[in-house]
C-alpha cells in the first residue's frame, strides 16, 4: 500500500476544520431528507446517501429520513401489468395500483432501514399509517381529475417522531398515508417531507432530486439558482417556468417554510455525499429557498 502524500492529508484536515463549524450549528437540529426518484437508482450513490445519513447521526444531528418509491413502483406496476400514469404530478392510483404501491414501499423502507443499521447507528423503519403518523383525505384539485387513492395530508403525528429521536433512532418513513377509518392512500412524498418538516420546525429540509435545483431555464444547467425566496418560487410555478413533477416540490418547499422550517434545499443526490456538501461547506451544491 502506497503511502498517502503529505499534500492529501492536509487537504483532508482542511475539509474537517471546514466542517466543524456547521456541525456545531446543527448539532441538536432535526433535518429532514426527502430522498426517492432517480436518485435511488445507483447502488453507490446510494451507499453515500446512507454514509451521509449515518454521519449526521453520529455527530449529533437528529436526521429524520423520507422516501418515495416511484422507480420501485413503476417496476412492480409493469411486472404485473398494471396501467399507472400521473396527472399534474401525481401518480393516480387505484385499488390494485394502491396495493402495488404499498408493497413497493414497505419493502423499500425494510432495505434502508437495515442499510443505515449496518453503519453504527439505530434506525426504525415506518410508514404513514403507523399510529397516525400522517393522517390523510381524499386528494382532489381544481383540474376535475380522480386520482383514486391518493390523499391530502391532514395532519403530522410529530409526537411519535420526537419521541424515536429522544431514542437515538433514526426515523425512515414511507409515505403512505391514513383517512379517519384507516384506508391507506399514497401520498406525494415530497409533499410529505414538507409536512413532516413543518410539523417538526426542522431547522432545514433538503430534497435529493436528479438535477441540480431550480433553474431560471429547466433546459440551462447554468442558468441554476443558489438561493431563492418564497415569493419568487411561487411566481416560478404560476407562469410556468417549474413545470410537472418539479411543482409539488416547489408547492412543498413553500409550504414547509410557512409552517416553520428555517430553509430548504433542493439538491442533486446523484452526487456523492451531496448531503455533506450541502451542509458541511461553504459553497453547498444546490437550491435554498428561504423566507421573503
Amino acid at each position: 500500500m502506497e503511502p498517502v502524500k503529505q499534500s492529501e492529508l492536509i487537504e483532508r484536515a482542511k475539509i474537517l476544520t471546514e466542517a466543524l463549524p456547521y456541525i456545531s450549528r446543527f448539532r441538536g437540529k432535526t433535518i429532514v431528507i426527502k430522498y426517492g426518484g432517480n436518485a435511488m437508482n445507483d447502488a453507490a450513490v446510494i451507499k453515500t446517501i446512507m454514509q451521509d445519513v449515518a454521519t449526521l447521526k453520529i455527530v449529533g444531528v437528529n436526521p429524520v429520513l423520507v422516501h418515495g418509491g416511484g422507480p420501485e413502483i413503476n417496476t412492480l406496476l409493469k411486472r404485473l401489468n398494471i396501467a399507472s400514469r400521473f396527472e399534474n404530478g401525481l401518480r393516480v392510483t387505484d385499488g390494485a395500483a394502491m396495493e402495488v404501491v404499498q408493497m413497493a414501499l414497505n419493502k423499500l423502507n425494510k432495505n434502508i432501514t437495515a442499510t443505515l443499521c449496518t453503519l453504527g447507528v439505530k434506525a426504525i423503519g415506518l410508514c404513514g399509517q403507523d399510529n397516525g403518523l400522517i393522517g390523510v383525505e381524499k386528494f382532489s384539485d381544481d383540474s376535475g381529475t380522480d386520482y383514486g387513492y391518493v390523499g391530502k395530508i391532514r395532519n403530522i403525528n410529530s409526537d411519535i417522531l420526537r419521541e424515536i429521536a429522544e431514542r437515538d433512532y433514526i426515523p425512515v418513513i414511507a409515505t403512505i398515508g391514513a383517512d379517519g377509518e384507516g384506508k391507506p392512500y399514497n401520498v406525494n412524498a415530497d409533499t410529505a417531507a414538507g409536512a413532516i418538516g413543518g410539523a417538526l420546525r426542522a431547522e432545514k429540509l433538503l430534497y435529493l432530486t436528479d438535477v441540480d435545483g431550480v433553474r431560471e431555464n429547466e433546459s440551462d444547467p447554468s442558468s441554476l439558482i443558489a438561493e431563492i425566496s418564497v415569493s419568487e418560487l411561487r411566481a416560478m410555478t404560476q407562469d410556468g417556468r417549474i413545470r410537472g413533477g418539479m411543482v409539488p416540490k416547489a408547492l412543498s418547499c413553500i409550504d414547509a417554510i410557512a409552517c416553520g422550517v428555517k430553509n430548504v434545499l433542493i439538491v442533486n443526490g446523484t452526487i456523492p455525499h451531496s448531503i455533506l456538501l450541502e451542509l458541511f461547506t461553504d459553497t453547498g451544491v444546490g437550491t435554498m429557498v428561504v423566507p421573503d
